[in-house]
């Protein structure tokens, strides 16, 4: 038979499946449909072996079929009159500021592709207040914030002035942030997206931490949903993919990724020889989510429904990314060769279409009525967490300023020619001779524009964004969850980290701060003695506990609960700082006071997930971090990879996080209790970073003194006075964290066998110390003719006659003393661990830095020698007598 005859053959073979196919559709509907096809694969399987290709992807075509599209509950046409006042303003905000100063920046884009997402969304589904009291969570796309101003001001919450300032934000009368930070604009913007991939990982938590508030009974469910609107670009993010599993065996149904796929990044293409839609539908399809493609608008509907054989899906199936930003830049004659021409089958489909009705088709993420479909699909989806790809142009609407191009992420300004093309095209009604000022235009407030987006707002229970603290400030906690502390342990060892988890346990028994409590463990509860908890309170699971656990005839075993309170969050850091993050800011999202304590090891803190705890600044959350195996030499034999002598020094750079190094049981509680009357009773916008180890010591009690736990608070105090006082040679020893033990060894070293009479302090925050210091310098320089203030570390050491050279010695890196030493009343030596850590026993570790008892001893002879107050033969023979190598290689560098 002639190739030609079975070509024909098949044809008809296939249009006879297809036919049937299309009646089982109209008869038994899609469920049938599918059920059959899932059935004739198996029988093909086992009758036959025959095995089908695996594919995650469906064809390039739209998830919802026109059939199944919802009719669109508004009026289209003054919805399309809204999106075009908003792109206007939207761009005239980014062209203004930099004709007012050259280079200011902004973007004007990514809104321009994204303002359809955005607009359907803020119409129709972005819930500000459900009835029953619940509200969606949105996650705003950073650089589509001049979008989001420009929404704004035309429904009167941004008035012109501001827009005028876009960012500009010192200017008289303030201006608007560059994207999104709830730091500087506390009630407008609830999160910070614009660092990308944080936004996705953030919104994951935040659905499981709802749920997680729900299933303990401290939020009623109420269907509200958290929508994370994000670019093609950034899934590339590995924060954008790493968390997404999750989400799925969760069951997070209220979630919906809305991915704006314009197919640009910065530079370039996201994926110039590939398909990006294509890939992130495999990648979330795999992952259990819910796909939705929302790729051709309705002006593709015939063409695609009249595609019988396949023909026009499958070369857009064909097509790169690369190739159809060249469409959109091209003209329709362009569009119809490269496109239909590879096929004549393909050029009949098109020909009753002109070039430029070619060249006006629409992408399915600027119709209304494929976005509508979708996100209804979406919020009406159920055991699944959602995405949405929605194909866009970058840059839509911007034409020969940089409409598809490369260059458009980078576009900052348009020329007179560009601006009245855009007005023109989105009929703005502004006359040419204002054009050049780019004027930003907003109706009367009783035009029909400015009443309908009133309106849908009121149906949806008011604006967003908008940030409010929505929970009032808690009763303070009861002295006696902290008095056994003070006391001391009465000669038994305990590690900083062993009293942190009783003091833990203890306030978990309150009746009324025990349920806000949060505990966020990833993965190491059993490392920092944290199992008991496992009993007391639970472990969160969304379904309970399915099993019967291996160690269920212990004490001690793993119980996972529905309504458990501690979130194990397995080996990851990001995503327990995420819960940390949902859980600090709940007073705001939630209205619910809830008390987050992260503990991890402190070396994957600040290193690994500092943007994320960077981003917890900007959005004011509360808490505590707590870095546990803290410092250069407290972790035994772990070696380099988990020896943190630098996270004290990473904390300086965020503004409201306070940092402390704690050595004793009362100094922990004193911090942890005053945190909690700071944050959730008077409601400041502070959080907390503390570091325990797993050091056993014998805690002492807290000294007599009233300034004892201001010093605490403060950073320093004197913890014990040399017994010396007839000693002619003094000197200050300045301690903290576990080597403080060190120093104390240290001072009897000095007191017996050198007759130096050294007093110890406590330095509990060198940050706070500094941030105090810092503060008087700027206040002298600001007033000069008064009477200057001085450093609480000044005023504190002097006040007390500490005498001498002050020696400093922590777990951590010299520069964390050293920051202080102008403000030291004396000379200061500052001894820490600099360089990569090893593995070994702790005395080694300590001998290794030079932080040890001896090596303090050494700083401080060599200090009173540099004074002239003992012979350099002194501190000769102290080098021999205390074992010190002096040819020993530099720790720093070695």
């Amino acid at each position: 038979m002639a190739q030609t005859e079975t070509d024909g053959l098949e044809v008809l073979e296939t249009r006879e499946w297809v036919d049937s196919l299309d009646y089982v559709l109209s008869h038994g509907g899609p469920n049938r449909a599918g059920l059959l096809l899932q059935q004739l694969a198996l029988h093909a399987r086992t009758a036959a072996g025959v095995n089908l290709p695996f594919s995650a992807t469906t064809p390039y075509q739209n998830t919802i079929a026109p059939s199944q599209q919802p009719p669109f509950p508004g009026s289209q046409e003054m919805e399309r009159r809204i999106k075009s006042l908003v792109r206007w303003n939207a761009l005239a905000m980014v062209v203004r500021a930099n004709k007012i100063q050259e280079g200011i920046g902004g973007h004007i884009s990514t809104f321009a592709s994204a303002a359809t997402l955005y607009e359907v969304a803020f119409n129709h589904f972005l819930r500000a207040r459900t009835e029953t009291g619940d509200r969606d969570i949105v996650y705003f796309q950073g650089h589509a914030a001049p979008g989001i101003y420009a929404r704004a001001y035309l429904e009167g919450r941004v008035p012109k002035e501001k827009l005028q300032n876009f960012r500009r934000e010192l200017k008289k009368g303030g201006g608007l942030s560059s994207y999104p930070h709830p730091w500087l604009m506390p009630d407008f913007w609830e999160f910070p997206t614009v660092s990308m991939g944080l936004g996705p990982i953030q919104a994951i938590y935040q659905a499981r931490f709802i749920k997680y508030l729900e299933n303990r009974g401290l939020k009623q469910s109420t269907g509200g949903k958290v929508w994370a609107f994000l670019g093609d670009g950034e899934m590339d993010e590995p924060e954008s993919l790493g968390s997404i599993t999750l989400a799925s065996r969760e069951k997070l149904d209220n979630l919906i990724f809305v991915v704006n796929c314009n197919l640009q990044r910065l530079d370039g293409p996201v994926r110039g020889n590939g398909k990006i839609i294509q890939e992130l539908e495999a990648i979330f399809r795999g992952a259990g989510w819910n796909v939705i493609k929302v790729i051709w608008g309705t002006d593709w509907d015939n063409l695609i429904q009249n595609d019988r054989d396949g023909l026009l899906i499958r070369r857009m199936g064909e097509v790169s990314d690369g190739q159809y930003q060249k469409y959109f830049v091209e003209s329709g004659a362009y569009f119809r060769q490269n496109l239909f021409g590879s096929d004549p089958r393909l050029l009949k489909m098109v020909e009753h279409l002109s070039d430029e009705q070619l060249a006006r088709l629409r992408l399915g993420g600027h119709d209304p009525i494929k976005v509508h479909a979708a996100y209804k699909a979406a919020v009406e989806h159920t055991g699944q967490p959602t995405i949405i790809l929605a194909k866009t142009i970058k840059g839509y609407g911007l034409g020969e300023a940089g409409e598809g191009k490369n260059i458009t992420h980078q576009q900052k300004k348009l020329n007179d020619d560009e601006l009245r093309m855009f007005r023109s095209r989105f009929g703005i009604p502004i006359p040419d001779d204002e054009l050049h000022e780019a004027p930003f235009y907003r109706p009367s407030d009783d035009s029909a524009e400015i009443r309908y987006m009133q309106a849908q707002r009121q149906q949806l229970g008011g604006y967003m964004p908008e940030r409010k603290v929505r929970a009032t400030g808690l009763k303070s906690v009861p002295e006696s969850h902290f008095e056994e502390f003070h006391k001391g342990t009465d000669g038994r060892e305990v590690s900083t980290t062993m009293v942190f988890v009783r003091l833990l346990a203890k306030l978990l028994r309150d009746p009324e701060l025990g349920k806000l409590i949060v505990p966020i463990i990833p993965d190491e509860a059993r490392t920092f003695g944290m199992e008991a908890l496992f009993r007391q309170v639970g472990i969160y699971s969304n379904v309970g506990q399915l099993y019967e656990p291996v160690d269920m005839d212990t004490l001690l075993y793993y119980k996972e609960a529905k309504n458990g309170q501690i979130l194990e969050e397995g080996i990851t850091e990001a995503g327990s700082v995420c819960s940390f993050i949902a859980a600090g800011t709940a007073y705001a999202n939630h209205g619910i006071n809830t008390i987050p304590f992260f503990i991890y090891y402190s070396m994957f803190g600040f290193q690994r997930i500092g943007d994320l705890i960077w981003a917890a600044a900007d959005m004011r959350c509360r808490g505590f971090l707590v870095g546990g195996t803290a410092g250069r030499t407290t972790l035994a034999g772990e070696g380099l990879q988990h020896q943190d002598g630098h996270s004290h020094v990473l904390a300086l750079p965020v503004p409201n996080l306070l940092a402390y190094d704690p050595a004793f049981a009362y100094e922990i509680a004193i911090i942890i209790q005053d945190g909690i009357r700071r944050m959730y009773v008077n409601g400041e916008s502070i959080f907390y970073y503390l570091t325990v180890t797993n050091e056993p010591l014998p805690m002492p009690e807290m000294p007599q003194g009233e300034n004892v736990r201001e010093g605490v608070l403060k950073g320093l105090y004197r913890f014990k006075a040399s017994g010396r006082t007839d000693a002619k040679v003094r000197a200050q020893l300045l301690g903290s964290g576990t080597i403080m033990f060190e120093v104390l060894k240290a001072q009897q070293i000095l007191e017996e066998k050198y007759g130096v009479a050294a007093d110890v302090w406590s330095v509990t925050s060198y940050k706070e110390l500094y941030r105090d210091a810092n503060d008087c310098e700027r206040w002298n320089m600001l007033h000069p003719a008064a009477t200057a203030k001085v450093p609480y570390v000044t005023r504190t050491l002097q006040g007390q006659g500490a005498a001498g050279p002050f020696i400093a010695a922590s777990d951590y890196m010299k520069v964390l003393p050293e920051s202080l030493g102008k403000w030291v009343p004396g000379q200061l030596v500052s001894l820490g661990t600099d360089g990569f850590g090893r593995s070994e026993s702790r005395a080694s570790l300590r001998d290794f830095f030079e932080v040890d008892a001896k090596h303090i001893v050494l700083a401080t002879l060599v200090a009173l020698s540099r004074e002239k107050q003992i012979g350099q033969d002194v501190v000769t023979k102290a080098i021999q007598e205390l074992g010190i190598n002096p040819e020993k290689a530099n720790p720093a560098i070695s």
